[in-house]
């Protein structure tokens, strides 16, 4: 339309004109797919990210006062806790025995032992050392403790409940959500140079790779299932 047409128009159609053809012109402007909906700005693995530092891992051996040697019970602990030892780094160990506690001839005896398990399952002795500590009373059993320092994959401490978990009106998270799970697959990694990049290649067998690749090509359709790798 020309400009004298649209000045040749009523006052009150001419504003309603151009208030609609500005509208069409911004609604030609805008673009439908320029909006992109993100997600809720609090994750979890933000909130209790998973971190490497160095850390004390400790195992508390409850002794009797009537123990003489190294207990079953007490075998299997020790064992499970030196399995974790990295003997590339060669940590040292300690073992901490109680003093002044109704146990203490026993944990002595048993320490001996104890240290004697952790070289057999490849902690050298020269990294082991033993070392005592005040019981809090003499009338009951201390344990022994023994502990090591290690690099290990960990998150901040669980537990925090600062705010009321039914107040959901922002549509967040709650400050415990996702700790638990964080831990528990911190917890789950052997490695934790794993998280900061990968691992150089392992060599490849070739020789029991093609005998795999042989038995699949030969094997009938009724066999392919059974093949034993």
């Amino acid at each position: 339309m020309h400009f004298e047409r649209l000045n040749n128009l009523a006052p009150g159609f001419r504003g309603a004109f151009l208030a609609v053809a500005a509208a069409a012109l911004l609604a030609g402007c805008a673009s439908r797919d320029s909006i992109t909906v993100g997600s809720v700005p609090d994750d979890y693995r933000t909130n209790h990210p998973i971190v490497i530092s160095e850390k004390e891992k400790a195992i508390d051996i409850p002794v009797a006062s009537t123990d003489h040697r190294m207990t079953k019970i007490q075998k299997v602990a020790i064992e499970g806790f030196a399995a974790g030892y990295d003997r590339s780094a060669a940590a040292p160990v300690t073992v901490m025995v109680p003093s002044g506690s109704a146990n203490e001839a026993a944990a002595g005896a048993v320490a001996e032992d104890l240290v004697k398990a952790m070289k057999r399952n490849g902690i050298p002795r020269s990294r082991i050392a033993i070392t005592g500590y005040q019981a809090d009373s003499a009338e009951t059993a201390a344990p022994i403790r023994v502990s090591y320092v290690a690099m290990q994959a960990h998150t901040n401490q669980c537990g925090r409940w600062p705010d009321d978990v039914a107040e959901t009106a922002d549509n967040k998270h709650y400050a415990n959500f996702g700790c638990a799970y964080q831990n528990n697959l911190a917890a789950q990694i052997a490695n934790p140079a794993d998280l900061l990049g990968p691992r150089k290649p392992g060599e490849i067998d070739a020789e029991r790779r093609n005998i795999i690749l042989d038995d699949y090509r030969n094997a009938s359709t009724e066999k392919v299932g059974t093949i034993q790798y």
